[in-house]
């Protein structure tokens, strides 16, 4: 007898399909519907549960006309493409894998650095170039140099973790959790992490708090000039500001996963044109929101979404 209908509307790792489809599941995979095309044949169907990673935003609208959803399991961290409140007055419940892509996002936020330090990019495309600029690709050493890293959850964590090794001073700040400095890592407020950093990454949640927590008036109150990385949401971090102060050298690097927009082509045409000034900069480094979608991470999230969905339905 067949359990729930469950509809998979964004590309997944088989794993999962297969999986839920071993457990009885009436399984439809289709990441080859557009925005209408899932509202209509949930409403045709009745899925029960849905999984999604980015295709779309799901408002209060979505669950006033897909009312038969019971959960949705996201293949991913966070839950930014969700209306959290508008899911739970609708009674949906909602589980992601927030902890499957921690250490590959934990990679990407260390290659990033050591790349922007090295001026890894700029001289390998001068070399291709037939340009052989050796003091002018001078680099710095991150040994004795102080990473605040905004944000201890498990992706932070994972930042710190592989930290260990190269010499250098961790600080973290997390508003929401506390106690967690050990013989490798010091917790710290704010202010302190603005202080003392001479690299500052951003491993937070996009919320009505964060967005465009790094302005103009969070830059001035770094005390030394530094580089950010920001791999976490794009709308975090303001472009603009970035811009300026790399102009005026307070910034010394940026390196960033995503971006406000995403894809970038998608951006209105007065971001657009700010967008293309970050993007002549020598001392930025950017990729297409990869730094959590590895082979082993695009399996790992599917797997621990179908023990999140067996346990949900009683069946683990």
């Amino acid at each position: 007898m067949l359990l729930q209908k469950v509809l998979i509307v964004d590309d997944v790792h088989q794993c999962l399909v297969h999986g839920l489809i071993a457990e009885n599941f009436d399984v439809h995979y289709r990441p080859d519907l557009n925005q209408n095309e899932i509202v209509s044949f949930i409403q045709s169907i009745g899925f029960e549960g849905l999984v999604i990673r980015s295709k779309m935003y799901l408002d209060q609208a979505f669950f006033e006309q897909c009312s038969s959803i019971e959960w949705i399991a996201r293949a991913g961290a966070g839950m930014d493409n969700i209306d959290e409140d508008a899911a739970q007055n609708a009674g949906v419940y909602l589980m992601n894998s927030e902890n499957a892509n921690s250490d590959a996002v934990g990679e990407q936020t260390l290659g990033m650095l050591l790349a922007i330090h090295t001026n890894l990019v700029k001289s390998h495309n001068e070399v291709v170039q037939f340009q052989w600029d050796r003091e002018g690709n001078r680099g710095f050493e991150l040994k004795g140099k102080t990473v605040g890293i905004i944000g201890y959850g498990n992706t932070g964590m994972s930042v710190a973790q592989k930290l260990i090794g190269f010499g250098v001073e961790i600080l973290a700040y997390d508003k929401y959790k506390t106690k967690f400095s050990d013989e490798n890592v010091t917790e710290v407020d704010l202010s302190r992490l603005l202080d003392k950093s001479d690299v500052i990454s951003l491993h937070i949640p996009l919320t009505k708090e964060t967005e465009n927590l790094v302005d103009d008036n969070f830059i001035n109150n770094v005390k030394k000039p530094f580089i950010l990385l920001n791999l976490s949401r794009g709308k975090i971090v303001d472009i603009q500001s970035v811009v300026k102060f790399l102009n005026s050298g307070k910034l010394i690097g940026f390196g960033a996963d995503v971006l406000p927009t995403e894809p970038p082509s998608k951006s209105n045409e007065i971001d657009r044109k700010m967008l293309q000034k970050l993007f002549d900069f020598k001392n930025v480094i950017l990729s297409p929101h990869i730094g959590g979608w590895t082979i082993e991470s695009y399996e790992r999230i599917s797997q621990f979404l179908l023990a999140k969905i067996l346990k949900y339905n009683n069946i683990m």
